[in-house]
């Protein structure tokens, strides 16, 4: 089991976000969250990363209680992104990569393979604020998956991509799956939840 979510509860104030939220996300399984905006999807995933407390429950990585240093293990792509406008795209890459824990040359290596498998390659030296909406999601997603997570955690990745970019995402994560890695994908495209998630959670 990569993952276990144990009777999760969030309240802010008097309004209760997370009422007893359970379930787990095994090695190769991709599991979608769903519902409406503000039934608590991203504050669940927040409560993954260690970014809020809950409440209540508890969370579990790989059979122990998770800690911060097991955010090496996970990748995460935010619904709100944040990128540097004015660095180069490459360079950018790699230095979120080196966040992970990889080496320069690891970090390099495993960005330009990315780049390659999603036609990124001449962006290298281009500064981001060239990129168009979907290229910046492809580059959001690159700095996700580069340092090769255990768990693969994707806010509204589809976000920006027109149908062939989607359709390559798609393709991505269910490699990735197929390859042993833990997916949990929080999306409005009901399409894709029900290609690529062999179990839905309904918050």
């Amino acid at each position: 089991m990569i993952l276990q979510v144990d009777h999760i509860s969030k309240s802010f104030g008097t309004h209760k976000v997370l009422d007893n939220v359970t379930f787990s996300v095994d090695k190769g399984e991709v599991v979608a969250l769903l519902g409406a905006n503000g039934a608590g999807k991203t504050t669940l995933l927040r409560i993954i990363t260690t970014l809020l407390k809950p409440d209540g429950g508890e969370v579990f990585f790989c059979g122990h209680q998770l800690v911060s240093n097991d955010l090496q293990a996970i990748g995460y792509l935010p619904e709100e992104r944040g990128l540097y406008r004015h660095m180069a795209v490459g360079q950018q890459a790699v230095y979120m990569a080196r966040l992970k824990g990889m080496s320069r040359s690891d970090a390099e290596q495993a960005v330009r393979h990315w780049f390659e498998r999603l036609g990124m390659a001449d962006w290298w030296q281009s500064p981001v604020s060239k990129l168009s909406k979907g290229m910046q999601q492809k580059l959001q997603f690159v700095v996700t998956v580069a340092h090769s997570p255990k768990l693969l955690i994707l806010d509204e990745p589809f976000s920006g991509l027109d149908e062939q970019g989607s359709l390559m995402l798609k393709t991505e994560l269910q490699r990735l799956a197929a390859e042993g890695t833990a997916v949990i994908l929080s999306t409005h495209n009901l399409q894709a939840a029900d290609e690529l998630c062999g179990k839905k959670v309904r918050l």
